[in-house]
């Protein structure tokens, strides 16, 4: 999969306002409204029965002719100077291709600008995967960033590919209530504020409880579930939720992550 906009490839020799000014340009060109061609309720198995649901008309044979494609995507580091992606791509709730690619990290970690470091591994992942995604889940912020243009958003406007980003902190933005001891399923939304270039008050993303303990004692925090392209706040939350299988990160990414930590072991040498 090939970038449709190379012009938002990121580019680690630009300095940091280069950097910045290149992000408010993608956060223009995003889309954070639903507009894809996949049926939501059908992105996942059913958590259940681990089979996928049919729609009111539909029937088995289409179900699994028509099921969309969703792919994983999370990176792990082997050294200093070398990232790997890890993409993992699903269709009814079942594994159907893995790719991954190695790359160099060209700048440190620098909070709000983590696309241009993990970027490069990423779309050289894309360039690897063999079927065409219908959406594509982050392990990273979307719409919950500075700009607007986390890594779901870059990637996923680059490629323009529908995609979501799940995060497991909140980069910035506020929650409209607590979010302390949420019951699974619950989710508060997360409106932009003074560090957000979106206009105060729009809900940029949700804090999602996919998995709680049924104890006082212990408690999972929220996933912090942001749109990345082509795909509403709302919707996001709802897609997220549909993909947890039990586990407190959504099916996509959770195997991303085990691929990820495999590779690590395998080509960190």
């Amino acid at each position: 999969m090939e970038p449709v906009h190379p012009e938002f490839v990121p580019d680690a020799s630009l300095d940091r306002d280069e950097m910045e000014a290149l992000q408010r340009e993608i956060a223009t060109e995003a889309v954070f409204d639903d507009d894809f061609a996949l049926d939501p309720s059908r992105v996942c198995a059913d958590r259940e029965t681990g089979q996928q649901e049919l729609g009111a008309t539909g029937s088995e044979e289409s179900a699994a002719g028509d099921a969309p494609v969703v792919v994983g995507v999370d990176q792990a580091f082997l050294d200093d100077d070398r990232a790997v992606s890890a993409l993992v791509a699903l269709r009814d709730g079942e594994v159907i291709e893995r790719a991954h690619a190695v790359a160099p990290t060209e700048i440190p970690y620098i909070p709000g600008l983590l696309s241009f470091r993990e970027g490069g591994a990423i779309l050289a992942g894309f360039r690897e995967l063999s079927v065409e995604p219908d959406l594509a889940v982050f392990d990273g912020s979307g719409r919950i960033h500075f700009r607007e243009a986390g890594l779901a958003t870059h990637v996923g406007v680059t490629l323009d590919v529908p995609s979501v980003g799940v995060a497991k902190n909140l980069l910035c933005g506020r929650p409209v209530a607590s979010t302390d001891g949420l019951a699974e399923g619950d989710r508060v939304a997360i409106e932009a504020d003074g560090d957000v270039t979106a206009p105060d008050g729009t809900v940029i993303g949700y804090a999602v409880q996919s998995r709680q303990y049924d104890s006082p004692n212990r408690y999972v925090n929220p996933l912090i579930v942001s749109p990345g392209h082509r795909v509403g706040a709302e919707t996001a939350a709802d897609l997220v939720l549909s993909c947890s299988a039990g586990y407190k990160l959504p099916e996509p990414t959770r195997l991303a992550d085990q691929y990820a930590d495999d590779l690590k072991a395998e080509v960190g040498d």
